[in-house]
């Protein structure tokens, strides 16, 4: 066993573009001794081979505590994407000390900005008007703007306040908007010194103009906005779906988009890619894209800015300042992808 540092990196489905840029290599070769896997998740003999001198894993790399009894020099595993997947044994790791931390905060400011977008063109009606333009079907002025609000002033309802509520939060506030808010996970005392109105999900279904979806799917919420839940939302109110697609039912949830109950925008889809002619495709009356709210190149350069702080941290013995400290109650309980 060498005395210097082996940083394992096994970031799959991240490339080398987004998390390990020349810069970046120069960074983490500064700091020990790296062994990179691309293309796929490393194979179980290349991490076997490293495990038992690993001091820090980059990436995904399933660590049950057999796995874990094979590697007594671990520090800290760095989940580079903005989630907790189930192939970790998150109590085992915390009760050895070993650092559980994702890169969700990197990713936050970025949807946060995405979500005002969506909203503001849901509210006015900007994702159609090209369209109707093109096909000289445009009213000017008043006479466009039949169906559009405001978001100034608006009713806003943020269902989950994580690492997503705490970016938009502030990007709403110079709009002026009344600003509430369901996490079952969080009290109410907490978020009242926020600054936010904490309420029931019906009362941030049923009373808000805007409501951004940005909570995580966990074992104990799959679904649970379903068609009665949603049916409590008013007709003219936005809906963008920003965070999981789990925690709707979704078939519904679209049908009853496409139906006029709500407007509603969706980025993140239950099967991504969704496969081609799919009936997801043919529903009128929703804003799609296609998971674009959080990979921008300036998101990865966050990623790899928070990770290089925090195994700088790590291996001088300190606690990591940047990237998402994982609760083991919690991160046992995602359902991520």
């Amino acid at each position: 066993m060498s005395d210097t540092p082996l940083i394992f990196m096994d970031p799959f489905p991240r490339n080398e573009a987004m998390v390990y840029t020349p810069d970046c290599a120069e960074a983490l070769a500064g700091m020990g001794r790296v062994v990179a896997h691309w293309g796929s998740r490393a194979p179980d003999d290349l991490v076997e081979e490293h495990l038992s001198d690993m001091t820090v894993l980059i990436g995904q790399t399933a660590m049950p505590k057999e796995r874990l009894d094979r590697a007594p020099n671990l520090r800290a595993i760095l989940n580079v994407k903005a989630n907790w997947e189930p192939n970790i044994d998150y109590a085992e790791c915390h009760a050895r000390g070993i650092h559980v931390l994702s890169a969700a905060p990197a990713m936050a400011p970025a949807v946060a900005e995405f979500c005002i977008c969506q909203s503001i063109s849901l509210l006015r009606g900007l994702h159609r008007a090209d369209g109707l333009f093109r096909a000289g079907q445009e009213a000017y002025g008043i006479g466009g703007n039949g169906t559009a609000e405001s978001l100034y002033g608006a009713t806003v309802a943020l269902i989950g306040y994580g690492n997503l509520g705490r970016a938009l939060a502030p990007l709403l506030r110079p709009f002026g908007v009344q600003l509430l808010v369901h996490d079952p996970w969080l009290s109410d005392g907490y978020l009242a010194s926020e600054g936010l109105q904490p309420v029931s999900l019906d009362d941030a279904l049923a009373k808000s103009d805007v409501i951004f979806l940005l909570a995580g799917v966990t074992s104990d919420n799959e679904g649970f906005l379903d068609r009665r839940k949603l049916s409590l939302i008013r007709r003219d109110a936005c809906v963008i779906l920003a965070s999981r697609a789990e925690i709707v039912d979704f078939d519904d949830f679209l049908a009853m988009a496409g139906e006029g109950a709500f407007r509603a925008a969706v980025d993140v889809f239950p099967e991504e890619p969704v496969p081609a002619g799919h009936v997801w495709r043919d529903t009128p009356n929703v804003l799609f894209s296609a998971h674009l709210a959080g990979g921008l190149r300036a998101s990865y350069a966050r990623i790899r800015e928070m990770m290089l702080d925090d195994i700088g941290q790590i291996l001088k013995g300190l606690p990591p300042l940047r990237m998402q400290k994982a609760d083991p109650q919690f991160a046992a309980k995602m359902r991520s992808r």
